[in-house]
């Protein structure tokens, strides 16, 4: 039997009954005039490979005995130099944000601005920056603090006498959820915040699969830059010209292997004293330049007439006539 691309595997023989043999036949897929009649195209969002419409789904639908409360979801994106992190909620018109934090906030608590804000440490600090500020906007900040120094452990928000903690749900997109992916370090932060996000601790860094149990040291190594520590002692023991390469903007902030986890403590302790960044107030940019001519009143029209007419030595109209 021939092969062709993009064939079905039919489950007859060549005569035309059921096989109960091995014997198999390839049959080619012809999209002609009937099926392009009858394609439906996808949505747009899955077309440009943007939007996973299957977990969307399960994100944003709402049991409806809850009417019209929102369903928030705790959005985590990952860019070449930044980490984005979102409280989002959707609505007929689109989804809105409700409160967001960036990596590149991080210089404003005590990270160097020269230093890269997309690894593990980054992504768990912008994750608490976001806990921090939504719980604020919501009044719910003294009463939800979280875990107020991070051990790795595995930590849930217990519900409080008089409010119920902030839920939310992990979106992550497109992402591959691997053990130890980033967006995890996102979790482990705003969970840390105060903010109740439903998981357990089986793709943390550090969780072993076959022990079924979390090293919560490893994790906490993690989240304070343990594993740049590290490397950046191996490396200047071995390579001293490859580590003023790598890490010459670490050098460039004052910074050694022995200051990275004092640091990312330090952001820390900014970050909940002040998660909130006030608004500055924006500047009247005043009036923009106009090129086009401006029509003039009835008594400036006058006015222009008779300053023409003293000018050539002419006597004044009487406009009464």
């Amino acid at each position: 039997s021939q092969s062709f691309p993009h064939a079905i595997l039919k489950g007859f023989s060549s005569r035309g009954t059921a096989s109960h043999c091995s014997e198999m036949t390839f049959v080619k897929v012809v999209k002609n005039k009937a099926y392009f009649k009858r394609f439906q195209v996808k949505y747009r969002r899955r077309r440009e490979g943007k939007t996973d419409y299957r977990a969307r789904k399960r994100l944003i639908t709402q049991d409806k005995n809850k009417y019209d409360s929102p369903k928030f979801r705790f959005v985590v994106r990952f860019t070449n130099k930044d980490v984005i992190c979102q409280i989002i909620i959707a609505k007929i018109k689109g989804d809105e944000v409700i409160a967001s934090a960036y990596a590149h906030e991080l210089k404003n608590y005590g990270l160097p601005a020269q230093l890269k804000t997309t690894n593990y440490a980054a992504a768990y600090s912008t994750g608490l920056l976001l806990a921090r500020r939504i719980l604020t906007k919501f009044g719910l900040a003294e009463e939800y603090k979280g875990q107020e120094k991070a051990t790795g452990e595995l930590y849930l928000v217990e519900e409080g006498e008089e409010k119920r903690p902030f839920k939310a749900f992990l979106d992550v997109g497109l992402l591959r959820t691997t053990t130890g992916n980033r967006v995890f370090g996102a979790l482990k932060g705003a969970c840390d915040g105060g903010m109740y996000v439903p998981h357990n601790e089986k793709r943390f860094i550090g969780y072993d699969a076959e022990s079924k149990k979390l090293d919560s040291d490893r994790l906490r190594d993690y989240i304070f830059g343990g594993h740049v520590r590290d490397y950046m002692a191996d490396l200047k023991e071995e390579d001293e010209a490859k580590y003023q390469k790598v890490f010459s903007k670490y050098i460039e902030a004052g910074i050694g292997p022995d200051e990275v986890e004092g640091m990312w403590e330090k952001v820390h302790q900014n970050i909940r004293a002040k998660p909130v960044v006030e608004k500055k107030a924006k500047k009247n940019p005043g009036d923009g330049k106009t090129w086009n001519a401006k029509k003039l009143t009835w008594e400036q029209r006058k006015a222009r007439v008779a300053a023409k007419k003293a000018e050539l030595g002419l006597p004044e109209h009487d406009w009464s006539e």
